[in-house]
């Protein structure tokens, strides 16, 4: 393989995953400070911001079917083909979404269209990470898995950056006015130009040795997620319960941190959001150092360490996140983030090695994506509906329960 050939498989691996989430933060961080007064009606505002976030829920549901979906294709027809659809749907959703009318405009129809493109950004991220994992595990040398594998986990800081940094510009240069009547759609109107770029680089890759292999071979699956669920249920029972810790965790250090840090206590909107960018270089941190020790050491042991990190950041959080001190808090993100490198960054590499390549990308996909409807579409709403009930500290608990269900998974597969 070239140095050429190597950079671009990283690049698309990397440019798809950071515009996945770059199109998830925008969509989760207007959920937070704009959509509810923007789409759902309510005289309560705790209920209207409950609302918005059972919007962004929605495309949890609907990943594991664009999982199905994409998984069926990737594994039946090729993962380069399948990886250029699912980043055309997941985008075109998340830019319809800059031209929607208010709920002040149409009434209930807005907020029901914007429930539609959410269910269509759902979809195609389904197909989006489990893809670019595939496509930087399966074209990696021996030995060199986990530190190709990572690239798609550091989409997650690079996508975080450009979206809240692409809010905190807003609010500098925008009054509150102006960023509540159309201020909000410039992020989801420059995702295109992200987009755009992640189909170039796509569309000039190579299909992965292993699928070539697969299908000279004749080993393609007729129903991939039959023989999925038929041959590896143990897998996938491990995988989802490893993923569900990654996705509690950053959930609530960055949608739920954010509202509760800026409605409840008091704090700017732009103090919180510059926390919040700050803090995601821990997770970057903690991508790099777990993924690169997983080759060496193992993904298991890199694994377990995110997991402790996680029930730590659950005993934490109440003191921690409910302090009025702004450096406490940042305390609190940046070792809550880092925990969350460590739960995350192995996933790249050890959620394929779980399956065989007839079945991998439905088995990957599958596996990421219930484990974010477990770990990340209830984490903001659980986490909002229990501080109103009993504060932080219930919400701490929600984290602790995650760690251990994670661990738990890992384990199921070392007893195999």
């Amino acid at each position: 393989m070239t140095a050429a050939s190597t950079r671009r498989i990283l690049l698309a691996s990397l440019i798809g995953t950071s515009v996945e989430f770059y199109d998830f933060y925008i969509y989760a961080t207007a959920a937070a400070l704009v959509f509810g007064p923007q789409f759902f009606p309510a005289e309560n505002p705790a209920v209207q911001l409950l609302a918005s976030y059972a919007s962004f829920g929605l495309a949890f549901f609907a990943r594991p079917l664009g999982a199905a979906l994409f998984g069926h294709i990737g594994d039946r027809v090729g993962r380069k083909s399948t990886l250029v659809a699912s980043l055309m749907l997941m985008g075109g959703s998340t830019f319809a979404i800059a031209f929607l009318p208010t709920y002040a405009q149409i009434g209930w129809v807005a907020p029901a269209l914007l429930c539609t493109l959410r269910l269509g950004q759902g979809l195609g991220l389904g197909g989006e990470w489990g893809g670019a994992s595939l496509l930087a595990v399966e074209n990696a040398p021996n030995g060199r898995e986990y530190r190709w594998g990572m690239f798609p986990p550091l989409g997650a800081p690079i996508g975080f950056i450009a979206a809240n940094g692409m809010f905190l510009l807003l609010g500098a240069v925008l009054t509150e006015a102006q960023f509540q009547a159309w201020g909000w759609r410039l992020p989801f109107l420059a995702s295109a130009a992200l987009v755009i770029l992640g189909l170039w680089v796509r569309l000039k890759l190579a299909e992965t040795p292993a699928f070539r292999e697969a299908k000279q071979a004749d080993a393609l699956a007729d129903m991939p997620i039959a023989t999925l669920f038929k041959n590896h249920a143990r897998e996938t029972v491990a995988g989802t319960a490893g993923v569900v810790a990654c996705f509690a965790l950053f959930y609530l250090t960055t949608a739920f941190a954010l509202s509760y840090g800026v409605t409840t206590l008091g704090h700017g909107r732009q103090a919180m959001l510059g926390l919040e960018i700050g803090a995601v270089l821990f997770l970057a941190a903690g991508v790099i150092i777990s993924s690169t020790f997983a080759d060496t050491r193992g993904a298991t042991a890199m694994l377990r360490w995110g997991f402790a990190g996680c029930l730590l950041s659950g005993v934490l959080m109440g003191p921690m996140l409910g302090a009025a001190s702004l450096w406490i808090v940042f305390g609190w993100l940046a070792l809550s983030l880092f925990a969350m490198g460590f739960c995350y960054g192995p996933l790249g590499g050890w959620l394929p090695s779980l399956f065989d390549p007839k079945v991998r990308y439905t088995g990957t996909s599958i596996t990421f994506n219930l484990g974010g409807v477990i770990g990340g579409a209830l984490a903001p709403i659980a986490a909002q509906a229990l501080a109103m009930r009993g504060g932080l500290a219930l919400v701490g608990g929600y984290l602790i329960a995650a760690g251990i269900l994670s661990l738990g998974g890992v384990m199921l597969i070392r007893r195999r």
